[in-house]
């Protein structure tokens, strides 16, 4: 696998579930294809499924779907326990754990459509971008 780390936000995981002509269904595409790894823990998986199983309707999706897609988020991803938080960092608390989880991970970015709300992440070294953004520094755009 590539050196490169990220975290994905859900954001980003709900817009390329539901339109296959953007940069966030291309950036899913990319998972497990060595071009980056991706790093999860078990508070952002649970949010995944979460989301994911609320926007069943919007999504077209089943259940045994989102389990699946789950479930390989789980077989691609690098797992992390965060045993440390420094919170409030961020305006957004929901935003936290992903930010403790990328710092946990040593990633390189936070991969995202919220980047406002990750004002003061810059302290970690840690680049938030957007899925395009994302794409076009590892030559994807």
């Amino acid at each position: 696998m590539s050196g490169l780390q990220i975290v994905i936000d859900t954001n980003v995981i709900v817009a390329g579930l539901r339109s296959n002509r953007g940069s966030a269904f291309q950036l899913l595409q990319l998972i497990g294809t060595g071009k980056f790894d991706i790093n999860i823990s078990v508070p952002l998986i649970l949010e995944y499924q979460d989301v994911l199983l609320r926007q069943l309707s919007v999504l077209g999706l089943s259940k045994e779907d989102i389990s699946d897609l789950i479930d390989y988020f789980c077989f691609a991803g690098k797992q992390h326990e965060i045993f440390y938080l420094w919170r409030p960092t961020l305006r957004d608390p929901e935003d936290e754990m992903l930010l403790e989880l990328a710092v946990k991970a040593q990633c390189d970015y936070v991969v995202t459509f919220n980047v406002r709300d990750f004002q003061g992440s810059d302290q970690f070294g840690i680049k938030i971008v957007t899925p395009n953004e994302f794409l076009q520094a590892i030559g994807e755009r």
